[in-house]
């Protein structure tokens, strides 16, 4: 089963996943964090979309990193406005990443680095996968990237564990609470998204 730090999470009725007052329903951003040759990023984000579309609270968009040439000395360029005005149109964020020596991507971190106000009074939710860790070790250090940002991280992550034997040839994790598992963060997700979203609607952010 795919490991979740999870608490109790209530699930929503579909009620629940209606547009918010006059501020919209909340966009969803799922990353792709690699950007290797021989990437297995592109498997769990393409299954992670899916089901956040078939739970229906939000507008998915699947953001590969690797489409962007992101540099690294966080110079300005066509890519890195492209990227940041699909970043500034979510409001909610789910991060797909491997752990690599115990960390996440350098990809990622400066994909990252490039935005400030993008990230800002938004939740992040995290998909990991690796060895026997699952990727945890890399999930922790990005909490405390995001927190500087300004971020809300959900306590809610998956994480796939020793992912090659986990994975169908068709993308589907042969694990059977793997479904559940991703409702419940996506009902928590959905949560922070909406209450965020109006929150800045009234009163914008300034931190």
């Amino acid at each position: 089963m795919p490991n979740t730090t999870t608490s109790q999470v209530s699930t929503h009725s579909d009620t629940s996943h209606s547009a918010v007052g006059d501020v919209g329903a909340p966009r969803l951003a799922v990353l792709i964090g690699s950007t290797r040759t021989g990437r297995f990023g592109p498997v769990p984000a393409a299954w992670f979309a899916e089901r956040a579309r078939a739970h229906a609270a939000m507008p998915v968009d699947l953001i590969d990193l690797a489409d962007y040439g992101l540099p690294e000395n966080l110079d300005d360029t066509p890519d890195v406005g492209r990227l940041g005005d699909r970043l500034a149109e979510a409001d909610a964020f789910v991060v797909v990443t491997p752990e690599y020596n115990h960390s996440f991507p350098a990809s990622l971190k400066t994909a990252i680095d490039h935005y400030h106000e993008q990230w800002q009074a938004k939740p992040v939710a995290f998909v990991s996968y690796g060895g026997m860790a699952g990727g945890l070790r890399a999930v922790e250090q990005l909490r405390l990237v995001f927190a500087e940002l300004h971020a809300v991280t959900m306590r809610n992550s998956l994480s796939f564990h020793n992912y090659p034997t986990v994975f169908d040839d068709d993308g589907t994790p042969s694990e059977s609470g793997a479904d559940t598992a991703a409702k419940q963060m996506l009902d928590q997700l959905h949560w922070w998204a909406v209450t965020l979203k109006q929150a800045r609607a009234e009163r914008p952010y300034s931190g």
